[in-house]
């Protein structure tokens, strides 16, 4: 899997990682809160979505209307994140802004890699192809088992949501794998804690990454 670019924007470019469950929303939102409040500039991004086109691919993919092969499942959530890269992240970091997004490259390697079988070494080149390697500094793993994820769904279950037990507990096996890799940026935090602490173990992450030091 690509490692973060050296562009030295990307310092700016953040992301939270996770199973379905474990808090990004409400973590992102809380970061975003938090860093706007410092009086910084943030833009706050879902992946697949946060464009027109992506908007229509996150529903395709989520929803499922209609059958998807594993292949072209993880080419639609790619195109998607191109699109993102295009519209929204690299325009945002250029501008000296702060971009938080909830999930990025790393959930495709997991979701369609590890867990859905796809090989990694491809998923790698067309994730270069769809980001320009375009990667972020910084990840927040929140790892949650499927057990407590289950619990804490109130809305109802999207497609990948409805998948087995077992492709979940493989989700959380290849998150934790690729956290250990050599040369990865990533932060591994026990999402069963409660929302405000676990903020704030972010937050001070964040503000020491980035030399915030209000």
């Amino acid at each position: 899997m690509n490692f973060p670019s050296p562009d030295p924007d990307c310092l700016r470019f953040l992301s939270i990682e996770g199973g379905d469950g474990a808090g990004k929303t409400t973590q992102i939102q809380l970061l975003t809160t938090a860093l706007e409040g410092l009086g910084r500039k943030v833009t706050k991004v879902r992946d697949p979505g946060g464009t027109p086109l992506g908007d229509r691919l996150r529903s395709l993919l989520l929803d499922r209307p209609v059958a998807i092969d594993l292949r072209a499942e993880a080419l639609l959530f790619f195109a998607s994140r191109a699109q993102l890269v295009s519209e929204q992240i690299r325009p945002a970091l250029q501008r000296g802004e702060i971009v938080l997004t909830d999930r990025y490259t790393l959930s495709t390697f997991v979701y369609q890699g590890h867990a859905g079988g796809l090989n990694l070494a491809e998923l790698d080149l067309a994730s270069n192809l769809a980001t320009s390697g375009m990667e972020p500094s910084l990840c927040f793993l929140l790892d949650l088992d499927t057990n407590t994820a289950s619990t804490r769904r109130v809305r109802p279950e999207d497609h990948m949501e409805r998948l087995p037990r077992t492709f979940h507990d493989a989700v959380r096996n290849g998150f934790l794998t690729e956290a250990q890799k050599p040369k990865r940026n990533i932060l591994v935090l026990d999402a069963r804690e409660d929302p405000l602490p676990l903020h704030k173990k972010i937050l001070d992450r964040v503000k020491a990454h980035l030399g915030i030091l209000s």
